[in-house]
């Protein structure tokens, strides 16, 4: 194991005052996009108008798509699809082709040769460099990508490399790793705030309209911090993921939603011997949660929570040849997304309120988006939350008011703090929600109907539409979910 990983076991999760020379950088690539070929005219052009403002951040108006045919709703989505993917490399910046993360080590130095392949650009005003690289040869199907956060030491540069120096350690080729630098270490670093969760928006489509990442095996994981960030954004992104691996971390259950998690692999490890900010503590409540949940749940919730013992923080029994850090990433490359599970819990937690950002909350979660929430998005402990489940032609959408409270003070070295939390959920009394459909989910050319809180909200016919395609490729930016049909109903 090479000097440097060794010391990444030390420092990675803690500010490190190595006087040793650092390499210097590779100048960031200009966050600037490529501009393609003129935008279309026409009808196609009203469409890519309408996709160019959502991209700015406006709140856009449909155009006007009555006359658009749908007679094949598979190539008239996959054509939404290129006018999208076409208008995001217009406006956004693509992913630089990766270098090769194995070839980073030189022996003649026997050092890493650290280097940056880009810098984003962040709402808040910061610059956030990062590293895009890869492992082994790329699968016919894209790679897959681990999005690798590091973590809160005061030296976000140290922590940066000591994270680059894991993610060629991991046996877990072929893939391609994304691994940020906070543009600030502590307190600064912070991996849920709406200017992080605008990045990991722009990272995404940058993956999915570039042809090189599998869209079905995309991960966040991270250490520490990294892995409390992984934590509150597993639930949050649930729908773009396979799988998220938290290492060395220990979120508390209120800042995040377990439940949102049915279809995707979570899987965690911390030491016993981890006690700092009840790190074990929480790890152990998770564990417990996740195991009711598949329980209650079969066949969704699959996890691996693996309190690994006789280590701390670090994960590392050298004399004994251990390494926790290892494996994870493995295990997840296991288990791919499945965009359209018949089984959703959107508990729509809000993330931010921190670091002088204000909080957030997602606009839509697989194929569910509030139209009218009966909630405001600006209490951190009250959500409104949905559970659907479809049985053939039948979805039945249940709408609730969760309040969440912190329980089970502990305190101890130092710190104190709630490990546990208590939900109460209460049915909704109003709101209207739209409900995307494809073929997948439901049988188009039969009735559908919507049971809303018990009662029959719609039964009829669902029928495509150009409008919907336009409209869900902007939402949800996503090439499987260019969904041809919706129906919206509401809370009474």
């Amino acid at each position: 194991m090479s000097l440097m990983l060794s010391m990444a076991i030390c420092c990675v999760a803690a500010s490190c005052s190595a006087d040793d020379p650092k390499p210097t950088p590779e100048p960031p690539v200009p966050d600037t996009p490529v501009n393609p070929d003129p935008e279309p005219a026409g009808q196609d052009g009203d469409i890519t108008a309408y996709f160019n403002s959502v991209l700015e951040g406006n709140d856009a108006q449909l155009p006007d798509l009555s006359e658009m045919e749908v007679e094949d709703m598979d190539a008239t989505a996959s054509h939404v699809w290129d006018l999208y993917a076409a208008a995001v490399k217009a406006k956004e910046t693509a992913l630089p082709t990766p270098f090769d993360l194995r070839g980073s080590w030189n022996s003649s130095i026997s050092d890493y040769n650290y280097t940056y392949s880009g810098t984003m650009k962040l709402s808040n005003g910061e610059e956030m460099k990062y590293a895009y690289a890869y492992k082994g040869s790329k699968p016919s199907t894209g790679w897959p990508m681990f999005i690798s956060l590091h973590g809160s030491g005061d030296d976000s540069e140290y922590e940066f490399q000591s994270t680059f120096a894991w993610d060629d350690y991991y046996a877990d080729e072929p893939c391609v790793y994304f691994i940020p630098q906070s543009p600030k270490g502590g307190t600064g670093c912070r991996w849920f705030q709406p200017s992080r969760q605008k990045a990991w928006e722009r990272l995404l489509r940058a993956a999915y309209v570039g042809g090189s990442v599998d869209p079905n095996k995309i991960y966040f994981m991270g250490i520490s911090e990294g892995a409390y960030g992984s934590q509150r954004l597993s639930g949050y992104y649930a729908d773009y993921l396979a799988g998220v691996g938290p290492i060395a971390g220990g979120e508390p259950l209120y800042n995040f939603a377990a439940e949102n998690s049915a279809n995707i692999f979570y899987c965690a490890r911390t030491g016993e011997y981890d006690t700092m900010y009840g790190r074990y503590r929480c790890t152990v409540k998770a564990q417990q949660l996740w195991d009711k949940l598949e329980q209650e749940h079969p066949g969704y919730y699959k996890h691996y929570i693996d309190i690994m013992p006789g280590v701390g923080h670090g994960l590392t029994d050298a004399d004994n040849g251990i390494y926790g850090y290892d494996g994870i990433t493995a295990r997840l490359k296991e288990y791919s997304r499945n965009p359209y599970p018949k089984y959703v819990y959107w508990q729509n937690y809000p993330l931010g309120n921190i670091n002088g950002e204000s909080y957030e909350c997602r606009k839509a979660f697989y194929n569910i988006r509030p139209l009218e929430a009966q909630n405001g998005k600006t209490d951190g402990n009250v959500h409104d939350a949905y559970e659907m489940t479809i049985d053939g032609n039948t979805i039945t959408l249940n709408v609730y008011s969760v309040m969440v409270t912190p329980k089970e003070e502990v305190s101890e070295d130092g710190w104190t703090m709630n490990v546990d939390c208590e939900k109460t959920s209460v049915p909704a009394t109003s709101g209207k929600i739209r409900l995307y459909l494809n073929k997948e989910l439901v049988d188009l050319s039969a009735p559908v109907t919507v049971i809303v809180n018990g009662k029959t909200a719609f039964t009829g016919d669902v029928k495509p539409s150009a409008d919907v395609m336009v409209e869900s490729a902007a939402l949800f930016f996503d090439p499987a979910r260019v969904f041809p049909a919706a129906v919206d109903v509401e809370v009474k």
